[in-house]
Order: structure tokens, then C-alpha cells, then sequence
């Protein structure tokens, strides 16, 4: 599949909510019309710089995501948009770059991936298998 292809597996969605669970731990919430996904289990760090980046705050963004604009400058790429899945009860991501080349860069943590996709607002795609299994738990509950 091409970069810029529909898949059909993902809903894109959006960063809805920020938050700390505790001194530690982060969460967000993501969602579209239909569906939300709620992340959790991440740094607060990494909270803070996410909801830093909804607010519009990225003058100074982490080392690390600065390498990333500098890796992506210096060979003419672009972070078009993250793909977030479950893989052994785990929340990663591939990101997705054009520019020169198409490239994917696989298995990185999902809470980072959703950064840079905040800080550089492109799409966030989640696979729709995870959001039918939260739709799904909501729709029992309710039942209940």
C-alpha cells in the first residue's frame, strides 16, 4: 500500500483530551463523530508536551522531536501522518514520510507518534478494530 492510499483498517481521529492520571502517568483521549479511543499508561511528560502542542505552545518542543524536524530537513521529508495499533497488549505506531523518498518508520511508541502528529498537525489514524472494541464496552455498559 502507498502512503497515500485510503486504509480502510484506520479512522482517522483527533486529539479531543489531555490529561495526568497521576504524578507519572498520562492519558488522552481521542475521537471523531463516531468512535473514541482513550490511551493511557504513558509519560505525564509526554502529556504536558502534547497538550502543550493542542495549545498552539511549539516554540521550543523536546530534543527529540527536534532531531526528528532536522532529520527531516536536512533529506527533504515530510511527517504526513501516524498509523496507532495494539501489538501484544502494547499502543505503538508507524510514522509515515514523503519527500524524496516514501519511507515508514516502524513499531514507535504511540504516545510520541501522537506528539509529533500534534505538533506538525497531521492525521492520526487508529486501526478500527481497537475503536469497535471501545464502541462495543460503551454500548454494554449503557445496556446494563
Amino acid at each position: 500500500m502507498k502512503i497515500d492510499e485510503i486504509d480502510t483498517d484506520y479512522e482517522t481521529v483527533k486529539v479531543d483530551q489531555i490529561g495526568i492520571l497521576d504524578s507519572q502517568t498520562g492519558a488522552v483521549l481521542l475521537k471523531d463523530e463516531k468512535v473514541e479511543f482513550m490511551m493511557s499508561g504513558f509519560s505525564s511528560e509526554v502529556a504536558k508536551i502534547i497538550s502543550d502542542f493542542v495549545d498552539g505552545k511549539r516554540d521550543d518542543p523536546p530534543t527529540i522531536y527536534r532531531l526528528v524536524e532536522q532529520i527531516c530537513e536536512e533529506n527533504e521529508l515530510l511527517l504526513v501522518k501516524v498509523k496507532i495499533y495494539e501489538s501484544g497488549g502494547i499502543f505503538r505506531a508507524n510514522l509515515y514520510f514523503t519527500g524524496k523518498k516514501d519511507m515508514v518508520f516502524r513499531n514507535f511508541r504511540a504516545s510520541d507518534a501522537i506528539a509529533l502528529a500534534t505538533y506538525y498537525n497531521i492525521p492520526i489514524l487508529v486501526r478500527k478494530s481497537i475503536l469497535k472494541n471501545i464502541e462495543k464496552s460503551e454500548i454494554e455498559k449503557t445496556d446494563s
